[in-house]
């Protein structure tokens, strides 16, 4: 195999120079989900716990502003509907495993979240980031959740931390190796379901390494072409994205859009009054522009070589079967829309 070529520094991307961040602190729009946990999260999430957990696990230790925005739309409250909702129908009613892998968890807010939805005897969920911010993880999830394991030779169900660099396909296949059923060898969830990914658009450096994890995880052994375009079948990706420097990030969008099909994740709220509510952009009314996106592999891109070039990944290299550079205009065309409706 040969060796995907990073053009990032080796330097820790969790301590980038001159960080100065601070502590984000819970928005309106996601207190009522947190109210019932308030005293367990505060202590795991808090001001005070994201200060210290800065101080030693940099840009991991801080809860980013579209973290909020996924555990509102994991766990919504009473009056607000989501379309499509995290779960469908067959998935919450069917005793098919839900599998999920969250990519740079951080300090662990939104697998929180999904730990409590889940069935601790038959859903699985990864929370991974790298090495050294696993402690973190496992620190903040054994204090709000039972924690299966962090071990990496769990195979069974529940909550799992896991080391994974993005970008990295060893770690990707050490993941696969760590839920390998050696009588069957097949992975014991089957096929992944979900991947989570909240605020990880943001390092030019690092935008290809993400889209090359998303790729591997997308890719057997996690899924089964052949059943991936059923779509109750189907792997679905949540993004969740704050944009700060648009012109760094869109890049990325660029590259995923030609590998991925995606849109907005659509919301409405119940008032209670005589007019039927109006489905709307999720994150439309946010004081920052938000979005939050679900996305698919496309079927045709399974025969697609990937580059081992990170350039070239982001360049369009690969896609569509050419060695030609492209890109993909739906962010652009979403973002516009959205800056007319708003």
């Amino acid at each position: 195999m040969v060796s995907e070529i990073h053009e990032y520094p080796s330097s820790n991307p969790n301590f980038p120079h001159n960080l100065d961040i601070h502590p984000s602190a819970i928005p309106i729009s996601a207190q009522s989900r947190l109210q019932n946990d308030a005293p367990h999260l505060e202590a795991a999430f808090g001001s005070a716990a994201q200060e210290v957990a800065i101080q030693q696990y940099g840009i991991a230790g801080r809860v980013w502003e579209a973290s909020y925005a996924m555990t509102s739309y994991i766990d919504p409250p009473p009056n607000l509907d989501f379309d499509p909702p995290l779960f469908n129908a067959s998935e919450s009613e069917s005793s098919r495993s839900i599998a999920i892998v969250e990519l740079g968890s951080g300090s662990g807010l939104v697998a929180s979240t999904l730990s409590t939805l889940l069935n601790p005897s038959r859903d699985y969920l990864v929370a991974t980031d790298l090495p050294e911010v696993c402690k973190l993880l496992e620190a903040n999830l054994k204090a709000i959740s039972p924690l299966s394991s962090s071990n990496a030779s769990v195979r069974g169900p529940g909550v799992t931390i896991f080391p994974v660099s993005w970008g990295n396909h060893d770690d990707a296949l050490a993941l696969a190796s760590a839920f390998r059923d050696e009588a069957t060898n097949r992975l014991t969830f089957g096929s992944l379901t979900h991947i989570i990914c909240s605020d990880l658009v943001y390092f030019p450096e690092l935008l290809a390494p993400l889209l090359r994890s998303l790729l591997h995880l997308s890719s057997p052994p996690f899924v089964d072409p052949s059943s991936d375009t059923t779509p109750d079948k189907r792997l679905s990706v949540f993004i969740s994205y704050k944009i700060r420097s648009l012109a760094k990030e869109t890049p990325f969008w660029s590259a995923f859009g030609l590998w991925f099909d995606f849109s907005p994740v659509l919301s409405r709220t119940s008032s209670g009054g005589p007019d039927p509510p109006v489905w709307k952009r999720f994150g439309a009314d946010f004081d920052d522009t938000t979005f939050l996106f679900v996305a698919h592999r496309r079927a045709e891109s399974y025969g697609w070589e990937l580059p081992h070039s990170d350039r070239d990944l982001l360049a369009g290299v690969g896609a569509y079967g050419t060695s030609t550079t492209k890109g993909d205009d739906t962010f652009e065309n979403l973002l516009l829309m959205s800056l007319n409706q708003d």
